[in-house]
């Protein structure tokens, strides 16, 4: 059963930092590349950052040098560190395997929300 828990969003002003986490199933873990994404009020999900089963990272532009993934095999988890948080960065974060397919399943994703 493919598990899918984000965690770790909030409010934070500008400038600010949050620790995103994602639990996520053993068997997706180990065996997929693992990403974020995130869905603005009116936009469509986009990509925010990857990471390689090898540790592989890459970023959209707009977060690059202020986001950080990371994973942690011993707990199926993985990490997003996002410093120098913008309004911009206001969204609802979740996590998946990389690529993510039609169809496939989506947990409730954590809310991220920048402001002043």
């Amino acid at each position: 059963q493919v598990q899918l828990v984000e965690s770790g969003g909030g409010l934070v002003q500008p400038g600010g930092s949050l620790r995103l986490s994602c639990a996520t199933s053993g068997s997706m873990f180990r065996n997929s590349a693992m990403g974020w994404y995130r869905q603005a009020p009116g936009d469509q999900r986009e990509f925010v950052a990857r990471i390689t089963d090898d540790g592989l990272t890459m970023y959209r532009d707009s977060v690059n040098g202020r986001f950080a993934i990371s994973r942690d095999a011993s707990k199926n988890t993985v990490y997003l560190q996002m410093n120098r948080l913008k309004a911009e960065d206001t969204a609802v974060y979740y996590c998946n395997k990389w690529p993510v397919l039609m169809g496939d399943y989506w947990g409730q994703g954590t809310q991220v929300t920048v402001s002043a």
